[in-house]
This record gives C-alpha cells, structure tokens and sequence, in this order.
C-alpha cells in the first residue's frame, strides 16, 4: 500500500461517555499474565472494563493476528494488537488514553497497555449502544459496538468488520497463546441486519456489477483514484501485488476515506479469498508510488502484513492467481515475473511488499494454471452415497443461492439428528473444510457443523443468516484415511430458525 501526502483535514471528534481509568487486575489474573503474557493481558483487560474476553481477543486477531509491529502504525494508522488508530479519520488511540489515562506512547508500544486501551474504547461503545451488565455478558449484544470499532465510513463496511470478528468467535482460533473455543453465539446485528451483505454472492445486487464477476463493487472515494479510459487512454501491462498492512474491512474502510489518498483496483481477504472491487480497470487507482506504473497496472492488495506469513493462505493465493490470470487473459499481460511484480519492485519504490513471506513460486505457479489443489471433493445434499438424513430433514429450492439443484433444511431441536457428509479421504492428513448454505434472515444464527476429526468430533457454528450462497472456511482439521462420515450439519443449538444443509468441500492443498 502506497501513502501520498496526506491533505490537511480537520479532526473531528465525537463526544463518548467516559468511565474511570482500568482497576488493577485481580492476583490470579498477574500471575496468569506473568506466565503467559498475552492471554493474561486479555484477561486483565476483560475483566476490568467487563468486556467477554473471547469478543475482545477476537477484535484483536481480525486486526492484527495479535501482532504488534513493533509499535509501527498500520497503513491506516493503526497501533498495536487492538488497531488502535490515531489519523485524521479516527481517533481510538486518543480515546483510549484518555479512557485509561495511558499515554499514547505506552498505548503504541506496550502490548499490554495497548489492550487495555482496546478494551476500554470497545466498553464505551458498549455504553453508547445501552448495554447494561447484564446485557454486557452476552457477547452477541456487542455487535453493534464491535461494527463501531472498525472505524467504517460506510455500514456495509461496518457490518463486514463485525461479521468477521463473529465468524471468527463461531469457528474458534489459536494463535500465539490466545486460544478462543468455537462457541454458539447469535450475533444481534441490530440496525445492521438491513445493511448489504458483502460476504453474500449476490453482494452486487442492485449496484454496479464489478469488472471481475467474482468480486463484490464497494466503490473507493471519487478523490483516491483518477477517472480515466484506459486502454484508450493507457495500455494496461502490469500487474502489481500489494499488501494491505492492515485488515481486509479496515482497508476498504480507509479507501473509501477521502484522507486518504491511495486506492487499489482489488483487496483480497486472507481466510478465504474474498475479492472486492474498488476502483474500475479503466481508471486510475493510486497504488505503486510512481505514475507511470499507476497508469499503466492493476493494483490487488492482499489483507495482512508483510513480517506475519500467517496471512498468506493458500486460498488467498489461489483466488489472487485466478484474478491475475483473468486480468493477464483479458489484457494481454505476460503471466511472467517481469508484468506481475511486486510493489517493492516499482521504480522508486520505498515500501517492501509483499515482503519475504510472500511465496512467488506458488504464486505464479497457481497464475500460469497450476492451481490444482492436491486433492479435493465436492459433496452436494443430492451426491449419491454421499449425504444421509433423517426424515425430519426436509427438501428445497427456494434460494437461487443454493449448490445444485436443492438443499436440506430442518428445525432445530435440542437431540442429535445430524445430516451427514460422506467423502473417501485419500490419506491422512490436514484438510480444509467448507460449507456452502444460501442464506436467509429467518435462517438459524449459529448453526453446527460437526467434523470428524482424527482426535475426534469437532463443532463449529456458522450464522446461516448471512453470508450465502459461497464457500465457508470451518477450519483446518486433521483427517483419517478412507471413507467415513466427514461433515455433518447438526440441529442441536438454541439458535432459532432453519439449518440448512446444501454441500461441502474439502482440500488438501
């Protein structure tokens, strides 16, 4: 990502309520965080400022994968595992100091401060949207403060920061000590549930179709781009990787801030390949740092940051290459190193990414067609011997979301009647694991999905009201050889409304 000088904007700031500086932490919750600093540092900080710890640690890694950077800003000037931001276009770092009474240094660089801080603006935002203490220990009633978090100009940005944040609490992670169980959690999207879906294949429905049929459009401000009509105007010849330097919700947010100066024509999210289109082709996007190659490239920005390898996911990679491809095939670009380059690659160029974690002999593997994934199946609902349901799981066709001809549905109900997923797993090993649902407002908010792993039935929960009509990661698990039963979709939550079950995928990458 490239930084042009910044215009001189006036700083604006919004009158929150404001509670005490955090209490000490407990004795138990000091000596968690001197074993083990990072996990007690979210328990701290919880605990002091009645945040659920999992929420906020799940803020934390939609952010940062918990990675600090060394007190370095993020490119849309966010510090520190929680993002705090201090830019014109927000001011969560400030907030945060003056929440706690931290100063900003500390704030920047003292992880430990740094989630503090996190905590306490998240807990105003709280108190902004009338949780009361009761209210406050349900972690879904926080949707609303966590779309707040994300700094979004727009509400469909908002809605896909927090959405990310939930679906990260309904999979559960692990990472660098911090582990947050997959949990049943009904988001309470409130004002939010009416909001366009990004994550939705039909996302585009109703506006601008984007130039790359897989993409969702939400447009970068008219003032981070210039308006032109390439190839007339200008050959297009060059691809240029970029990394975001931040998260995928948080740089569509700051492309479309008129601050910010900078755009990029793609921005391809880590999990699951998620793309989406914010300048046109045509026009002129502010991404190399070098007009010359700003007319003449396509820029795509990868969500995560160039020190943290953790971001570049094989299916980040795979979706990048299929959209560079399709650029190259349209364009007449080479699919070769010298017209795919990175951004540090630009003449002039003062930036590193992708950086060298970035993998170009599997990327330009997968951009010249050798994208096929070591092994992988598609089970449908309708796959022969491959889906078993009890009679309570009914047939439908309703949703032009939908895999294949039809999907399951069922009622939920609290006893074991899952519909199965069978697939012949070649060898054991580590499998990713997708689900496809359409989605529907009366459809269930935390619906199971049951793997069979080697070490076990694991469950994960999936808000079948969003979302629809695309792949799902559910995770990564270890799979034994042979046939079996792989995935189930359950109905045994107290989630209310129809589970669906319609197809799965698993690869082996």
């Amino acid at each position: 990502m490239t930084f042009a000088l910044p215009r001189l904007v006036a700083a604006v700031f919004v009158a929150l309520a404001v509670f005490p500086p955090a209490a000490s932490a407990s004795a138990s919750a000091s000596a968690s965080a001197s074993a083990d600093p990072l996990p007690g540092a979210f328990a701290e900080a919880a605990a002091a400022h009645d945040v659920p710890r999992d929420l906020l640690a799940a803020v934390a890694y939609a952010e940062t994968h918990f990675d600090g950077h060394g007190g370095k800003p993020s490119a849309s000037g966010g510090y520190g595992v929680m993002h705090l931001v201090g830019s014109p276009a927000a001011h969560t770092l400030e907030r945060a100091a003056e929440l706690t009474g931290e100063p900003v240094a500390a704030l920047r660089a003292d992880t430990a401060v740094n989630i503090r801080g996190g905590a306490a603006v998240l807990r105003s935002y709280a108190d902004q949207a009338g949780l009361n203490a009761a209210a406050r220990k349900d972690a879904g009633r926080w949707y609303t403060a966590v779309a707040k978090y994300g700094n979004a100009k727009a509400p469909e940005v908002a809605r896909l920061y927090a959405d990310t944040v939930y679906e990260l609490l309904g999979t559960g992670f692990s990472a660098r000590g911090v582990t947050v169980a997959a949990q049943e959690i009904i988001a309470d999207r409130g004002p939010y549930a009416d909001v366009r879906d990004l994550n939705a294949r039909d996302a585009g429905s109703g506006f601008a179709a984007a130039d790359y049929p897989p993409a969702a459009w939400v447009p970068a401000d008219s003032g981070n781009y210039t308006a032109a009509n390439r190839e007339s105007s200008h050959a297009i010849d060059r691809v240029i990787i970029h990394v975001t330097q931040g998260s995928y919700a948080g740089t569509i947010s700051w492309f479309q801030n008129p601050s910010a100066n900078v755009s990029a024509h793609y921005v391809i999210r880590s999990s699951d390949g998620k793309v989406t289109q914010m300048v046109r082709d045509k026009d002129i996007a502010w991404h190399a740092g070098n007009w010359d190659h700003n007319t003449r490239s396509i820029g795509i920005e990868h969500e995560g940051f160039v020190n943290d390898a953790s971001w570049f996911t094989d299916a980040m990679y795979r979706s990048s290459a299929a959209l560079t491809r399709h650029l190259c095939d349209k364009y007449g670009i080479p699919k070769t190193r010298a017209a795919i380059v990175g951004h540090n690659e630009v003449p002039g160029a003062t930036h590193t990414d992708p950086g060298p974690n970035w993998n170009w002999t599997t990327y330009m593997r997968y951009v010249t067609g050798g994208d096929t994934p070591e092994w992988r199946t598609t089970v449908d609902n309708a796959t022969a011997g491959g889906f078993t349901a009890s009679a309570e799981w009914k047939t439908s066709a309703y949703s032009g979301q939908k895999h294949g001809a039809d999907y399951r549905y069922a009622e939920p109900v609290a006893a074991s009647d899952p519909a199965w997923f069978r697939a012949t797993i070649p060898s054991a090993g580590d499998y990713l694991v997708e689900a496809w649902y359409p989605a529907d407002p009366g459809y269930n908010g935390s619906a199971p999905y049951i793997v069979a792993t080697s070490n076990g039935n694991k469950t994960v929960y999936v808000d079948q009201r969003a979302g629809g009509g695309t792949w799902h990661p559910l995770g990564t698990f270890p799979l034994a050889a042979g046939a079996q039963d792989v995935v189930a979709a359950s109905r045994w939550t107290s989630g209310t409304g129809l589970i669906i079950a319609d197809a799965i995928r698993i690869t082996r990458p």
